[in-house]
């Protein structure tokens, strides 16, 4: 099992659950929350993701609160200050780097839901940190992404039952991201929002397993 670490993030200290693999060293990989919070579904996925063999931090970014309820949830996600998110994701991609126990140069990242929008600014904001973003049907109505500054790669996973993300506007952030020169890779399933999540009525066992295996060769490709 995995721990809960301390970590520098811009002068202040932030808190995230780190897990190992099972050899002791591998590339290190950032796993972002859905708008719960640092829920145990989190910490599983981050314990997955360590057993196909990345050292995984999931950054707390709500520092502490969790919640149950979907209203809460959606005030938390708006009330979330995203300057502050970006820095204890940058800290948490230091904190990878700084650890012995990784081997790759820079970080994948992994989002889910809210998560999956902070991927992707985390991954336009620190490029010299961030390899590779990978996006679960990423939802944050104050996270706006600027294509032209989107220099990593970039995989997303969308649901087409999903009314929170339109079709359009991933495939206009897809086609403006690869019309400048950067890389959006997107797939989409019979499914509705946050169907990997194995603890929801939404979950997709078949699309999860589909995106779960994408995701591992996408991100075995791209970090390094």
């Amino acid at each position: 099992m995995g721990s809960m670490v301390e970590f520098k993030a811009n002068g202040r200290n932030g808190t995230g659950y780190l897990a190992m693999p099972p050899g002791g060293m591998g590339k290190g990989l950032i796993v972002v929350q859905e708008y719960w919070g640092l829920v145990d579904h989190i910490k599983d996925l981050a314990e997955r993701f360590a057993k196909a063999g990345y050292v995984a931090l999931s950054p707390d970014l709500y520092h502490g609160k969790t919640t149950k309820s979907p209203d809460e949830a959606g005030k938390m996600l708006m009330a979330l200050n995203i300057a502050e998110a970006g820095k204890d994701m940058k800290g948490s991609a230091e904190y990878l780097l700084a650890n012995p126990a990784v081997t790759s140069r820079r970080v994948g990242i992994v989002g889910f839901c809210m998560g999956g929008q902070l991927a992707l600014h985390a991954g336009m904001e620190y490029p010299e940190v961030i390899a590779a973003v990978v996006d679960f049907y990423g939802i944050h109505p104050a996270v706006k992404i600027d294509a032209k500054r989107v220099r990593v790669p970039v995989l997303g996973h969308f649901g087409k039952q999903d009314k929170s993300v339109s079709k359009e506007s991933v495939e206009t952030l897809a086609t403006s991201i690869n019309g400048t020169g950067g890389s959006f890779e997107y797939h989409y399933y019979e499914a509705g929002h946050a169907f990997f999540n194995d603890t929801r009525p939404v979950y997709s066992e078949r699309d999860a397993k589909v995106s779960w295996q994408r995701t591992l060769d996408f991100l075995k490709a791209h970090v390094s």
